[in-house]
């Protein structure tokens, strides 16, 4: 061969052997990144191609298949009661994606999870379709009706979190206004016209206000501040006269707070009188005592400054660092910088419910495989002992008296012992020109003493036709979280 041949051969060797080793890695090295591609139309052809599994609530499915004659993609996603669930669900769209436990667990319900595989490989032998698996949630069917219908019957945007204290299992996600995932499970122009328009409502449908918005918490935050003060030897006795003036001076500054109720209920009263009458000034004193750090350390414990996930994530609450005294004070009332989910009040209720024990809140019981095998069972596990059981019992004997002989009267149940606390948080640049925010947190017990439900609600009545003076946590959310709580403890 001469030489110039002998180069072109060289030449379309070296290029032959390029291709194989391209297509050998696009092959194998990017596999799974091309086969996951979001514009890889085949990839969403077969992810619509069967029946997905579904979510469970209470032993029964809230969501379902539906076939879509004369589509590539055969079926869509329904959604049983959607607006009530959707919080817990999320969406699975055809043209959207997936949100919440529908994304979380998609592998699971589609039947895509490598832990499917042994079962998706024999399916495929013997020529069955591809099925998906369940997700079994811990939601009760009844708190989460009440919870629902509670800010439903209030017209108001707002969220409800109950937990069980002992374990960690949610019982309830609420979440309104909300949408229901049906009408743009498909891939029509029509059904993206719809989601397109909840994306742009000025009340926010599609956002999960349990979950992933924060808010001063208000006055609901004076359980931890009380929990702070006993844990940190700056209160020893709840009885015992505070010497905080009514109205109180913030430190470093001339501005005065004063009270919702007469400031003559509230001068220089004890923690527990404080408490009973949600009186501002005891708090901010306290929380201006235990000191920035001591306070975020306690807050902390309780889960503030970390996302949790269940498996959704929620995003962090917020103790920030490097308060000065002013604004330690304003924390002891649940405001100033301070900000919190509604999950993470239900959480800080829980452990002092739990005699200081924070379980990680949780909302999967059971992955199971399309043969209703279990894949993942969940257990309960331990965030922190956030203070004493001592102080929690404390905390536990204030909420009670609250309950029965202060501002958070209405969640009383008759023959059950009830703890609770009010909120009235102010925000906005300037709180006087927006309408508060309402909070509500509670828990029940049984008759051993342990709690099966804490509870927290929060309202905000920006859009509600009500006077000023009617919002107030004892007024808008007590009545929803008495009806969580009676669901449970029926149950």
């Amino acid at each position: 061969m001469n030489r110039p041949l002998r180069h072109i051969a060289v030449f379309c060797g070296i290029l032959s052997l390029a291709l194989l080793l391209r297509a050998t890695w696009v092959q194998f090295a990017e596999n799974d990144e091309l086969a996951n591609h979001e514009h890889n139309r085949r990839v969403q052809i077969e992810a619509f191609s069967h029946p997905r599994g579904d979510i469970i609530v209470g032993g029964k499915s809230i969501t379902g298949s539906k076939e879509t004659p004369g589509s590539d993609f055969k079926y869509k996603r329904v959604f049983k009661e959607g607006p009530m669930y959707a919080p817990v669900t999320g969406y699975f769209s055809q043209a959207q994606g997936a949100t919440f436990l529908e994304g979380v667990h998609s592998g699971i319900l589609s039947g895509n999870d490598d832990r499917l595989f042994i079962k998706r490989t024999l399916d495929m032998l013997t020529g069955k379709k591809q099925q998906g698996g369940d997700v079994v949630t811990t939601i009760d069917a009844k708190a989460q009706k009440a919870a629902y219908k509670g800010l439903v019957d209030l017209d108001a945007k707002g969220a409800v979190v109950a937990l069980d204290p002992r374990t960690g299992k949610i019982l309830a996600l609420a979440s309104t206004p909300s949408y229901d995932p049906s009408v743009f499970a498909g891939i029509s122009t029509a059904e993206g016209k719809k989601f397109a328009e909840l994306g742009k409502r000025k009340d926010k449908p599609l956002n999960n206000r349990a979950l992933r918005e924060i808010y001063p918490p208000g006055s609901t935050f004076k359980i931890l501040t009380a929990a702070a003060a006993l844990e940190h030897g700056v209160v020893t006795d709840v009885n015992k006269p505070s010497g905080a003036k009514a109205p109180y001076k913030l430190p470093l500054s001339s501005t005065m707070i004063g009270n919702d109720v007469p400031n003559s209920l509230c001068d220089k009263v004890s923690l527990k009188t404080a408490m009973q009458w949600s009186c501002n000034n005891v708090f901010l004193d306290a929380a201006l005592k235990v000191g920035k750090d001591d306070m975020r350390e306690t807050a902390e414990k309780f889960g503030f400054n970390e996302e949790q996930f269940v498996p959704v994530r929620a995003v962090a609450s917020s103790y920030p660092k490097n308060l000065d005294k002013p604004q330690t004070a304003l924390t002891g009332m649940g405001q100033g910088s301070l900000t919190s989910t509604p999950l993470q009040m239900a959480m800080v209720t829980a452990g002092i419910a739990n005699d200081g024990k924070v379980m990680k809140p949780y909302m999967v019981e059971e992955l199971r495989g399309p043969d209703l095998s279990t894949i993942e069972k969940a257990s309960p596990d331990t965030l922190s002992q956030a203070v004493s059981g001592k102080t929690a019992q404390t905390v536990q004997d204030m909420m009670e008296n609250t309950v029965e002989n202060g501002t958070a009267s209405k969640a009383k149940i008759d023959g059950v012992t009830v703890g609770g606390k009010t909120g009235t948080a102010q925000h906005g640049a300037d709180v006087n020109d927006e309408r508060p925010y309402a909070w509500f947190v509670s828990y029940a017990k049984k008759e051993d003493g342990s709690s099966p439900v804490a509870v927290a609600v929060f309202v905000d009545p920006s859009d509600m036709n009500i006077a000023r003076e009617e919002i107030a946590g004892g007024k808008l959310g007590a009545p929803i979280a008495k009806a969580v709580m009676e669901a449970v403890m029926e149950r």
